[in-house]
């Protein structure tokens, strides 16, 4: 019989998934046609991971025991015919990703919803900025100069506003000033912030630890902000509000978080502000939230 627990899933684009830059290159330089009939012609030779294949990995591993946590969905620009290759290389991998969308050259994001997908990782900054504005969790991965974490705990760690939480103490902050922005946070410290795009994967996440007794959990979450005291306490009530779970929490103060991040052991961290992602993609994975206040001049630009 099947379980009537609910099923995170995860939707990946093509290219975060596997590394397709000599690809994607080809795809540039030359046109769709000599695209295709690259990809064609080596569709049988596997595609290397890509950044976020030890990710998946991970995710994938939450399955074993027989009961099923997780699904990942492949959605690519490539045809079904460009895709082959694509597919090819999952089972070379031994992946257990079955299900896909290849959308020949558009925009993927719109099937995010139809596959209820609780997560969207994409190299593409134009999908994920429009899969955030449908109200949907998604990320751009970054090229990555260090590789996930090696055992097999799953570590996923996020920044709190315009990810986890509203942006709405950041646009007083951007607005007023650091002194504003404890002053207010200190004066609502009792109520809760509203939700940011990343609160409902962090909610199935947190559905996923409670199956597992204490001190046996494969998932491990972490906040990793920009605040300190005095504007640590609203944080840490929002979350109790919400009543979930976040197994570490630091409050750097400004400090830089890459170093923090490596030593959390992070399989991937989410932060809306692109130069934070930079800096914690020289230690692990990351992925760039184009959400809130400071990624509106981006959007008006028109950029990722």
């Amino acid at each position: 019989m099947a379980s009537s627990q609910p099923v995170l899933v995860v939707a990946i684009s093509s290219r975060a998934l596997f590394d397709l830059e000599e690809s994607h290159q080809v795809f540039v330089e030359q046109g769709v046609e000599a695209y295709a009939r690259y990809q064609i012609a080596r569709e049988d030779e596997p595609l290397a991971p890509g950044v976020a294949f030890p990710l998946v990995r991970k995710l994938l591993a939450l399955n074993e025991g027989g009961r099923r946590r997780v699904e990942v969905i492949l959605l690519s620009r490539n045809s079904a015919d460009t895709g082959l290759r694509v597919f090819n290389s999952i089972r070379h991998h031994g992946l257990d990703i079955s299900r896909a969308a290849f959308t020949g050259g558009r925009s993927p994001y719109r099937y995010v919803a139809p596959f209820g997908a609780q997560l969207f990782l994409s190299a593409d900054a134009d999908d994920v900025r429009r899969a955030l504005e449908a109200g949907l969790a998604a990320a751009v991965i970054l090229p990555a100069r260090s590789g996930a974490a090696g055992d097999g705990e799953l570590r996923i760690a996020f920044d709190g506003d315009a990810v986890l939480f509203s942006d709405e103490a950041e646009r007083v902050y951007q607005r007023e000033g650091l002194e504003a922005f404890q002053r207010t946070e200190a004066e609502s410290a009792h109520e809760p912030l509203a939700g940011g795009p990343f609160k409902p994967f962090l909610a199935a996440l947190h559905a996923i630890q409670r199956e597992f007794p204490a001190g046996r959990c494969p998932v491990r979450t972490a906040l990793v902000t920009a605040r300190a005291a005095p504007a640590h306490e609203r944080v840490i009530r929002t979350l109790r509000a919400w009543e979930i779970r976040i197994d570490e929490a630091f409050f750097l103060g400004g400090l830089p978080k890459g170093a923090f991040l490596r030593a959390f052991g992070a399989d991937i961290f989410f932060d809306d502000q692109r130069r934070h992602c930079e800096d914690a993609a020289a230690h692990v994975p990351a992925g760039h939230v184009s959400h809130g206040v400071v990624n509106e001049p981006l959007r008006e630009a028109g950029e990722g």
